[in-house]
């Protein structure tokens, strides 16, 4: 079992639509296979920071989701409207 960080900084007065892409994301991450759970994160002292963390079976789980087309059209609209830096991401093996 691995767990993912995954730390996003949006645009000012962009939380909202983050939040509800990743309600709608949510469900692709459901259906992932390896995939176990996924929770979205809200920094108090700083309202445009989040991170994700994800459960998967596998580090190759979570690598073959982050290269499937679902993946890759989000985090393209992500990157062009809402994230204001590249986001970050971490994997902890346990």
């Amino acid at each position: 079992m691995v767990t993912v960080g995954m730390n996003y900084h949006v645009i000012e007065g962009k939380q909202q639509d983050f939040e509800e892409k990743f309600a709608a994301v949510i469900g692709a991450l459901r259906a992932a296979e390896g995939h176990t759970s996924s929770t979205l994160w809200k920094d108090v002292s700083d309202g445009a920071s989040y991170l994700i963390t994800s459960e998967w079976s596998d580090e190759a789980a979570f690598t073959n989701f982050i290269r499937s087309d679902a993946f890759r059209a989000v985090t393209t609209w992500g990157k062009e409207q809402i994230l204001s830096g590249r986001p970050q991401h971490k994997v902890y093996k346990h």
